[in-house]
């Protein structure tokens, strides 16, 4: 097989196949060295077709239907679903059949299915460009679309699956000081690329004046507004966003995180632009401390995060969200130990459910009698006053900003420790 494009095509279907067959999430597929064949433009294709196909997926069903009779096998399936994803973006008609034929003659176990391929796309090939707009915006499995319409209300929901279907731009933060690529000014000041980029050939990457980061993922850090000299723990902190952030406020940042190649990340990005933090690989509600100010970015649904990870709604059926929510609690009640009087708590979480944002500062604030939400925190530039809650948080959605093409979802709360005396 010597088409690059038909390389990458069948990468894409594998990683479908492992998303919508075993339930696995793309990181955990790439992490395992998925696309570790490919050249590199060519993992950027595979990943690309992924994930537009996922975004897709409940259109390119819907086309597919009207052509079969029953459902081949998965993995021919992966190859029309992406076929019909391709032919609705414009893609030539002819490359992407050749390609979806050849991969489906070259399987041994469903080579025989080449001629339904064949026969299904040329046929979808005729009406996709006239059909693929009259159909609905994909909409999220029940078993998370029911709590989040519980939560928000169904017209919130269609617009978060609005945002979910168009995808994410590039944010980045900037270092104090830094220019700025060519991009739009996010009124919280990120700023958004659009359109498909190489990040280390944007200006300014080699001499570290930024980081990529989504402009709702900024937020917290900004609200923790750390001082220089400022003692600063960021429990959690891969990728290191955040932590750069804090080091870049000036303040002695230590950051922890249980992931030893996370965290090779963070000391990458750290030395990539210049900035220092004490890193340390271990578990969070071990770790020992004193702190002037926390932030808290604990492990979650990343329900927030599904127009950049479509993945997850497929990989995912909420089954672990409970063990998550329990793990929230602890690591709140141990962040709690560890802050100074009169200190400063950020709690946040990328996620979308009230049980993990919401509903966890409401508890925290009953356990611990001392403790208050400091709402003048949140009056930064770009925060709309709306988005603040009845308990004092902060909830950003992905239905927000939908003429400059959303943010992720996100919780963000803080929480003030009374001095002594």
């Amino acid at each position: 097989m010597n088409d690059t494009a038909t390389r990458a095509r069948q990468s894409a279907i594998y990683l479908l196949d492992q998303i919508l067959g075993e339930h696995r999430l793309m990181s955990e597929c790439l992490a395992a060295g998925a696309l570790d064949r490919l050249a590199v433009e060519d993992r950027a294709r595979a990943q690309r077709l992924a994930l537009d196909t996922l975004r897709g997926l409940e259109r390119a069903d819907r086309m597919l239907n009207k052509h079969l009779q029953k459902k081949p096998p998965l993995p021919v399936l992966n190859a029309l679903r992406l076929g019909v994803v391709e032919l609705a973006g414009g893609e030539a008609a002819h490359g992407v059949v050749n390609s979806m034929v050849e991969i489906t003659a070259r399987s041994r176990r469903h080579g025989r299915l080449k001629g339904l391929v064949n026969a299904v796309l040329r046929k979808v090939a005729v009406d996709t460009s006239k059909h693929w707009e009259l159909l609905r915006v994909p909409r999220l499995p029940k078993w998370l679309r029911a709590p989040l319409v519980e939560a928000w209300g169904a017209e919130a929901v269609a617009g978060m699956e609005r945002a979910h279907f168009t995808g994410a731009a590039l944010d980045l933060t900037l270092k104090p000081g830094a220019t700025a690529p060519d991009g739009a000014a996010l009124p919280t000041g990120s700023v958004r690329i659009d359109g498909p980029v190489q990040v280390t050939a944007l200006p300014g990457y080699g001499a570290g004046d930024w980081w990529v980061q989504d402009a709702a993922a900024a937020l917290p850090a900004m609200v923790l507004a750390a001082q220089p000299g400022e003692a600063v723990l960021d429990l959690c902190a891969a990728p290191g966003g955040k932590t750069l952030q804090l080091a870049a406020q000036g303040a002695d940042v230590t950051a922890l995180d249980i992931s030893e190649a996370r965290m090779r990340r963070v000391r990458e990005n750290l030395d990539r632009t210049g900035l220092s933090a004490d890193l340390i690989v271990g578990d969070a509600l071990e770790h020992q401390g004193r702190y002037d100010a926390i932030l808290l970015d604990a492990p979650c649904s990343a329900t927030g995060t599904i127009r950049r990870h479509p993945d997850l709604p497929f990989a995912k059926d909420g089954s672990e969200f409970g063990e998550l929510i329990e793990l929230q609690g602890q690591m709140l009640a141990h962040a709690y130990k560890l802050l100074k009087p009169g200190g400063r708590l950020v709690y946040c979480t990328c996620s979308l459910l009230p049980d993990e944002g919401e509903v966890q500062v409401e508890e925290m604030l009953a356990q611990f009698p001392d403790l208050s939400v400091d709402r003048a925190a949140l009056d930064l530039p770009g925060v709309d006053p709306g988005w603040i809650t009845q308990e004092g948080g902060l909830r950003l959605r992905p239905d927000y900003w939908p003429e400059r093409g959303g943010m992720d979802g996100f919780y963000i709360a803080c929480l003030r420790k009374a001095s002594r005396g």
